[in-house]
């Protein structure tokens, strides 16, 4: 009995065992962070020739599939896009529109953060934009001159005043002459200025990073978990109609995004500002100097950036193109352009996702960035000075993130192992089980290990970890893989608690005036609502979108009992 048990308990095949250790190792590995997160990736490339798994050239292939091309040409562009700073003329003058008034700033911080996290990357835009969230503040917190400290009326809007060190000075010495001690009451009012003003450079810290993170995941391309997903379908399930794509992935996680991006916002003025709507709103009340000289920060940065130029102009038309040509390729409710332009034989479309990233990108390597004209070299008469393109050479290999290329394809090159040596098959048979809990409990309780297991651990390395051993089982227990995958997907972006959890989270705590406590503390609900908030998409307006009520064809295989189940419904049915 004992050897039928173990025989049930631990795979009974090496390749199984070796594939597991490798597994294992990665595992702990990148959640310590003992090598270089990329490092850790090519040891697929080592372990699985030599033990048998696969061979050196199958496991090479897949460092680079569609998914990573997809990525390297998204990034090209939002390169270019940080390059010219378009992305910073976009925030400065939605905040201008917006203006300063306490719930609307931190409102108009998130929208414009989330929507650009949704196109370039994360790291890169709370960099920008946290910097110019403390300017804002340091004129919000800034004493009016000339007026002294117990005559100076508050701001109705923010009431956060600090003294000014000569007024608090002038205010000793009178006191001091009059052999008066000074008065409770005003001393107690400036401490709860004091008080306030920290709370909301807390709140707008962490407005800032926590934005980041839920914008990306409304793009394939936001955040580098989405497109392991992709990836992720593709090689386990390789006869599937291209099911994930950026349209249908920013069907199903736009709204995802939204919802979740405007409850944040409640929760983090609710705890930073308090339940006073009337003053965090402003109503009531007129502009004053102190809002003027914010305001007038904003302003002057818009300034100094200048008339829209050329470069930016023709930055802005590719990427608009890029984005429509992403969502009429295949967008599934009509044929696409890739349907009808470039076809194979069974009517299906020879390009992706990717292919349209690189051809906006290369695209940018030839655009000029000036109108051209007939300037001369200097020191060359005769010989015309060609103006720089869009993007050159030397940009990208500085700022193009290749550790993540290379982390995307050991993650591919794991799930490949996982299911050349039987792992996948192994895994399956033991969560057969689950097949009697509920589909949504599964999904529920995932999501909430995914978003505490990312805290401690890259969301890369958690989805690619996870992925595939969800993937075995839905196919166990004969559910729609996706159901339980892009929940999981999602969850790992919900890294809100810890400064290391995220490089965002990282930069607003570098900034100062955060505790981790502070964070935790916010990062909590947001973790809780982000779980049920997924949890709402899955059960709700992806049903429809992905079919999530049967099990798929493309996913059935000869290991499971699925292939006999003609309609085997995942959510329960009404």
């Amino acid at each position: 009995m004992a050897t039928c048990w173990q025989a049930s308990l631990f795979p009974s095949h090496p390749q199984e065992a070796y594939c597991a250790y490798t597994i294992i190792l990665m595992a702990l590995l990148w959640c310590t962070e003992a090598l270089p997160l990329a490092v850790t990736a090519f040891l697929p490339l080592i372990l699985f020739p030599m033990m048998g798994i696969m061979d050196a050239s199958t496991v090479s292939v897949e460092y680079l599939k569609d998914t990573n091309i997809l990525f390297i040409g998204g990034m090209l562009v939002a390169i270019a896009v940080e390059h010219w700073k378009l992305h910073k003329r976009i925030a400065l003058r939605v905040l201008l529109i917006i203006g300063v008034r306490p719930a609307l700033l931190i409102l108009g911080f998130m929208l414009v953060t989330a929507f650009l996290s949704m196109w370039i990357s994360n790291t890169a835009t709370s960099a920008m934009m946290v910097p110019i969230a403390h300017a804002v503040l340091e004129q919000l917190h800034k004493m009016p001159v000339g007026e002294d400290v117990e005559e100076g009326r508050s701001n109705p809007a923010f009431e956060l005043q600090e003294p000014s060190p000569q007024k608090e000075e002038t205010k000793l010495e009178k006191d001091n002459k009059q052999d008066s001690p000074v008065p409770a009451a005003p001393s107690e009012s400036k401490t709860q200025q004091n008080q306030e003003q920290l709370r909301f450079t807390q709140g707008l810290s962490l407005c800032v990073c926590y934005s980041a993170s839920i914008g990306g995941i409304a793009t394939l391309t936001g955040t580098t978990p989405n497109l392991v997903l992709q990836g992720q379908v593709n090689s386990i399930f390789p006869g599937n109609p291209n099911v994930v794509n950026f349209a249908s992935w920013f069907g199903f996680a736009f709204p995802t995004m939204v919802i979740l991006l405007l409850l944040s916002w409640l929760w983090l003025q609710i705890l930073f500002l308090g339940f006073n709507f009337r003053k965090n709103f402003g109503f009531g009340g007129q502009m004053k100097e102190k809002d003027r000289a914010a305001f007038e920060v904003i302003r002057r940065e818009h300034e100094q950036l200048g008339p829209l130029s050329f470069a930016e102009m023709a930055v802005t038309v590719l990427f608009v193109l890029l984005v429509v040509l992403w969502f009429t390729r295949e967008p599934g409710f009509f044929p696409g352009w890739g349907n009808l332009a470039f076809s194979d034989q069974d009517g299906k479309t020879m390009t992706s996702d990717g292919t349209v990233a690189m051809l906006i990108a290369v695209i940018m390597f030839i655009v000029p960035s000036k109108i051209p004209g007939l300037t001369q070299k200097p020191g060359k008469p005769g010989k015309l000075k060609p103006p720089p393109a869009l993007l050159n050479w030397n940009v990208v290999k500085e700022k193009l993130p290749w550790n993540i290329v290379i982390l995307l394809g050991g993650g591919f090159a794991l799930a490949k192992g996982s299911e050349e040596s039987g792992l996948s098959k192994w895994l399956g048979d033991r969560l057969t089980p689950l097949q009697n809990v509920p589909p949504p409990a599964i999904a529920f309780i995932l999501c909430l290990v995914i978003a505490i297991f990312t805290e401690c651990t890259s969301n890369v390395a958690t989805t690619t970890i996870f992925l595939p051993i969800l993937a075995s089982m839905s196919q166990a227990i004969c559910i729609h893989p996706l159901y339980v995958m892009l929940p999981c997907t999602l969850s790992s972006s919900l890294a809100f608690m810890l400064p290391v959890a995220t490089p965002p989270n990282a930069i607003a705590f570098s900034f100062g005036s955060l505790k981790v406590t502070d964070m935790a503390r916010a990062g909590l609900m947001l973790n809780i609502l982000g779980v049920l908030v997924i949890t709402l998409a899955i059960n709700s307006w992806s049903i429809p979108m992905f079919n999530l009520h049967h099990f798929p064809s493309w996913a059935r295989s000869n290991v499971t009992a699925c292939g006999v189940i003609e309609a085997n419904t995942t959510t329960p049915s009404p």
